[in-house]
């Protein structure tokens, strides 16, 4: 680990770490969402280790969430785009910035996870979120 990095306090060496990555936005309650899909990924306990992010318009950054993750012992950083699209932030910027990452800390694997896209869980998704908008017939007497 670089001399910069502070010795983990709170987490056992060799912990996997998830980093959760959004866009970003100038809505702070946008942005609150990332933080409350980062307590449904942690209450399931698949993972100790949690952490959000944003690419732009609000903090924390991608950079320091990866450097928060190392900093509370991660070994191993396992970066989700929460993004629906392979557009130019999933195919290059994060990246790159997966590639500054392992840069500046060499002994830490970061792993750039598929963004969310067209998994096929995908299409559930999409009809429980129809049938919420569809109201429901009348009740007849």
């Amino acid at each position: 680990m670089p001399d910069n990095v502070p010795v983990p306090l709170d987490k056992p060496p060799g912990t996997t770490a998830v980093l959760l990555i959004a866009h970003g936005s100038r809505r702070a309650e946008a942005n609150h969402d990332l933080v409350i899909l980062a307590e449904l990924v942690t209450a399931r306990r698949d993972y100790d280790l949690v952490e959000v992010s944003y690419l732009e318009l609000t903090v924390p950054s991608i950079l320091d969430g990866g450097r928060s993750c190392v900093q509370r012992g991660a070994t191993r950083v396992l970066m989700l785009p929460y993004f629906l699209s392979a557009g130019v932030h999933v195919v290059n910027d994060l990246k790159e910035i997966r590639q500054q990452l392992h840069d500046e800390f060499p002994g830490v694997e970061f792993v750039l996870c598929p963004h969310l896209g067209l998994h096929p869980l995908m299409a559930d998704i999409v009809l429980a979120r129809l049938r919420e908008g569809t109201p429901s017939p009348p009740v007849s007497d």
